[in-house]
């Protein structure tokens, strides 16, 4: 699994699969934030099934689905909140990691 960190709070990075959730715990993350699209592709894991076990082993979990290449202001506002308000660091990810960090870099002026 790999990941770069982009500040104290937030790391980034590509598709998570759900037998990564435990690592991540051990790593340290405290909440996990799924900017990717049910659906997106055929072989990624439902949001549904990654929040279940993100939960079972206590970590915060947000949807915030970003269609590629269509961040919006909603989409922003939402993800503030969940680096603002968890616990610890927090991992975003979608295919790539790109959609996670533009959404960072939008959430900078609501985050300050």
């Amino acid at each position: 699994m790999q990941y770069t960190r982009i500040s104290d709070r937030l790391a980034v990075g590509p598709q998570i699969e759900i037998e990564d959730l435990a690592t991540l715990a051990q790593d340290g993350f405290t909440g996990i934030v799924n900017n990717r699209p049910d659906g997106e592709a055929q072989d990624q894991p439902m949001s549904r099934e990654l929040a279940a076990e993100a939960s079972r082993l206590g970590l915060a979990y947000w949807h915030i689905p970003v269609v590629l290449g269509a961040t919006t202001d909603a989409e922003t506002r939402d993800f503030a909140p969940a680096l603002r308000d968890a616990d610890g660091p927090v991992l975003a990810f979608c295919r790539t990691g790109n959609r996670s960090s533009t959404l960072w870099e939008a959430a900078q002026t609501l985050l300050s």
